[in-house]
């Protein structure tokens, strides 16, 4: 067993699917000869060599596009965004051309799009989002954010061998705070479009992915500390395609649900969570269903406001209160 944190889970997935097949690239701003801007394919050109490794211009439409042309003629691209929220620029020809050429050409699409998502780390506005729900309502793409150093790799893995596209959100908070013990040697896979069960419990659930897994667990484990309550953490890991049966299976254990997430509340994923929950098992809650999420606003570069925008340990806490009380 060795001990590696999140980022180094992830530099190493990526480093056995490239060294497994000689059709795994990196391209990408700075992801050669500088490492990546935060370090995750460090000596990677050094030892793949500069035709697998490629610093590109600053243009993220034209790192996808060479992407999905390279995809198209039998490659397998990873490309990096500097930061997740720069996907935006990419926007039209990732959900109008990579999403759909399988439907409308037979075109099969492996491309991984990964990239630093999320806050907590006072980068303000333009380097702190979580933009997944810009691209749930997009058929034809698959989305994943992990939340441990496990699944920071096992799911890299499994992104570089899937057949469709996969945006991979990779939360920045995590990279050097999560740290896991990982068997040497072993293969990790983690299995796209599965949630897991991080902690079981009977009273309560709570929905959440990415760097609020943990924020949720905090919660979890005073609520039973102080209030005397089970709750359950369930870990999407999958947000596209969501994992259904898992979401039934905890609202009828528990019967009461919390949704968290990191982006702002108005047309978050935690709405769409709720719209299948009302619909596959409505007559298993006992309260209505609750959100924690951001603030409606742009988050803020000053340290006391992105607290206060984003949600907290505390706001998980007097969230599931409200619910198992209803």
């Amino acid at each position: 067993m060795a001990e590696v944190t999140y980022l180094e889970a992830l530099r190493d997935g990526l480093a056995e699917e490239m060294a497994r097949d000689e059709r795994v690239f990196i391209l990408g701003e700075d992801v050669g000869a500088y490492g990546g801007a935060f370090k995750v394919t460090e000596g990677f050109q050094k030892r793949f060599g500069e035709e697998r490794v490629i610093d590109t211009p600053i243009s993220e439409v034209a790192i996808v596009g060479a992407a999905a042309g390279a995809a198209h003629m039998g490659l397998r691209p990873v490309c990096e965004m500097q930061f997740i929220d720069f996907l935006s620029c990419a926007y039209s020809i990732l959900t109008n051309y990579v999403a759909t050429a399988r439907y409308r050409a037979g075109l099969k699409t492996p491309m991984v799009i990964r990239g630093p998502s999320g806050g907590y780390v006072r980068g303000g506005p333009f380097h702190s989002q979580n933009p997944e729900a810009a691209y749930l309502h997009t058929p034809g793409l698959k989305m994943v954010a992990p939340a441990t150093a496990r699944d920071a790799k096992g799911l890299i893995k499994a992104a570089i061998r899937d057949e469709d596209p996969v945006l991979y959100f990779e939360h920045k908070y995590l990279y050097r705070r999560i740290k896991e013990d990982l068997p040497d040697g072993e293969e990790i896979l983690t299995p796209i479009g599965q949630a897991k069960v991080v902690r079981e419990g009977k009273d309560l659930s709570i929905i959440t992915w990415s760097a609020m897994l943990w924020k949720s667990l905090e919660a979890a484990e005073q609520l039973e500390k102080t209030d005397g309550l089970s709750v359950e953490v369930v870990d999407l890991r999958t947000l596209l395609p969501l994992d259904d049966a898992a979401i039934v299976a905890t609202v009828k254990k528990t019967n009461r649900v919390l949704i968290a997430h990191e982006d702002t509340r108005t047309g978050g994923v935690a709405g769409e969570i709720t719209a299948r929950i009302n619909e596959l098992c409505f007559e298993w809650l006992d309260a209505p269903v609750k959100r924690v999420c951001a603030h409606d606003v742009p988050l803020p570069y000053a340290p006391t406001l992105e607290d206060f925008v984003l949600p907290q340990t505390d706001d998980l806490v007097r969230a599931a209160r409200w619910v198992a009380a209803y």
